[in-house]
């Protein structure tokens, strides 16, 4: 779908002409001040009078829409839109902000939209006009997309399509911030986008060897250089447990790598790997039937990782990236894995299958142990991995696990700052023995206490450097999306991925 254009300007206020003005609102606030108080005397003092009414209490997401009274005059709507209290505003107020006036614009058929942020939000020292815009240009474009492409029928045509979003900047410095964050976050906003995009594709559409090739185009269209393996490569490559979860399939497995050459030649890159099961059934040990339609979900870490590369390459981040990507069908048939199996590893290390259905973190194994060659100066992966870690956070933070404090520190505070927040989980020795095996060298699962940490043990198995591993099983799709994001797939965590990336460059 064609994604809106978003402009960054200031304009004085007896300049504006809009369709719809955007205007924070705030709890326990009465007479407008500032740039909002020449608009309500544009309005003949309506914003005031409806604030003091009590109309409109400023609570979060609260919306409603005032009519000037004569419209020739430039401005025919505002709408005043829930910040909350002032003291709390903050970026990820403020993403909720703009996503809630992209959505009442959509339901009123309105093309153009201009927002005047308010007070910048500076929950940090560090959040200035920049991410201010970055939040809401961000916001702007991932509330906007909708994934319609197979709807075919005049009931289901596309909703009202929104051509422009303006932020309005209270000084000309603002203004310059704001032009530069609108570069930045549209790039990182449809680098997300792209995630999402494979993500709501359907399972017989996004196979293992279709990752292959959209990430094959990319490389030519941007100049990455990509890499491919089919099975026989992978066999020859010794990826044992990637191929046991691919033997039940017709789909035949692909072993994606892409590399990004933006730092010094010969510097040890950081490496991004996403599980690509592109659906799960769960193999032998079959999963329930219902919402098993949500299981093309299982190759978002996939998703994120093509994602990112996009965005990083867009921002010529100077800095040596390599992005892995395992993809595998999990389904069952007379050549599937079976529990009770043994299987090898591309490290050497031998497998008990204790539950088919605990298939990525198999073939993440492989990948963590193939990125070995690169001497990467760090790792993070990501997967949909365990329902168990969606019980323990919910669908508001992904599960963040490693063996090194600083890098996790680093990827936590990337989270919070794109607003895909992270969660430590301990990976204390004691979990280990519940992981060995009588016959291997470990097992696949290791029952169901601490079931999201001890995935992450597994995956600890296969690693020698700084690693982190992010459960974004909770966190990857969602039937409860914030006004920014809709139902179903959120491209978590590709805007964590390229922040992550982003900071390290710039350190």
């Amino acid at each position: 779908m064609a994604e809106p254009t978003i402009t960054a300007a200031r304009i004085a206020a007896d300049q504006l002409a809009t369709p719809l003005l955007v205007l924070p609102g705030f709890e326990g606030e009465g007479e407008p001040t500032g740039f909002v108080a020449a608009i309500d005397a544009r309005c003949g003092g309506a914003l005031g009078r409806v604030v003091q009414s009590g109309d409109f209490g400023g609570r979060p997401e609260e919306a409603l829409v005032l009519y000037p009274a004569d419209p020739r005059e430039g401005i025919q709507r505002v709408l005043l839109v829930g910040a909350g209290k002032r003291a709390e505003y903050n970026v990820t107020r403020l993403r909720r902000a703009v996503g809630t006036a992209v959505r009442v614009a959509e339901r009123m058929g309105i093309a153009e939209l201009d927002i005047s942020l308010g007070p910048l939000p500076r929950a940090s020292e560090a959040e200035d006009a920049f991410e201010a815009g970055v939040a809401a240009t961000e916001a702007a474009l991932l509330a906007a997309w909708d994934f319609r492409e197979l709807k075919s029928t005049a009931a289901d045509a596309p909703r009202a399509t929104l051509t422009r979003v303006g932020l309005l900047a209270p000084e000309d410095r603002e203004a310059g911030e704001f032009q530069r964050a609108v570069a930045h976050g549209s790039i990182t906003a449809r680098a997300a986008n792209l995630a999402r995009e494979l993500q709501t594709r359907p399972g017989n559409q996004v196979t293992p060897a279709y990752l292959g090739e959209r990430a094959a185009e990319m490389g030519r269209e941007l100049g990455l250089e990509v890499t491919v393996l089919d099975r026989a490569a992978i066999e020859r490559e010794g990826m044992k447990a990637l191929l046991a979860v691919a033997s039940g399939s017709a789909q035949e497995p692909r072993f994606i790598v892409i590399e990004y050459h933006g730092g010094t030649v010969g510097a040890a890159p950081v490496v991004l790997v996403g599980k690509g099961v592109t659906f799960d059934s769960g193999g032998i040990s079959i999963k329930p039937a219902e919402r098993m339609e949500d299981m093309k979900y299982d190759m978002s870490g996939a998703a994120a990782v093509l994602g990112a590369l996009r965005g990083i390459a867009e921002l010529r981040l100077p800095i040596n990236v390599v992005g892995v990507v395992p993809a595998a069908e999990n389904l069952p048939s007379g050549t599937a894995y079976k529990p009770g199996d043994v299987i090898g590893s591309h490290l050497g290390k031998h497998i008990e299958i204790v539950n088919t259905d605990a298939e990525g973190r198999l073939i993440l194994a492989d990948a963590l142990s193939y990125v070995r060659r690169y001497h990467p100066a760090a790792v993070v992966n990501a997967a949909t991995l365990t329902g168990a870690c969606v019980i323990a956070l919910g669908h508001h933070a992904i599960g963040l696990m490693g063996n090194d404090t600083g890098l996790m520190e680093e990827v936590q505070s990337a989270g919070a700052r794109v607003g895909e927040r992270c969660w430590p989980m301990p990976l204390w020795d004691e979990y280990r023995p519940q992981l060995d095996s009588n016959v291997a060298d470990l097992k696949n699962a290791g029952g169901r206490p601490a079931g999201a940490i001890t995935a992450g043990w597994f995956l600890k198995e296969f690693v020698d450097y700084p690693w982190v591993h992010l459960d974004i099983a909770g966190t990857a799709y969602t039937d409860e999306a914030a006004p920014y994001l809709r139902k179903g797939a959120t491209g978590v965590p590709t805007r964590l991925f390229i922040e992550w990336v982003r900071a390290r460059a710039e350190a």
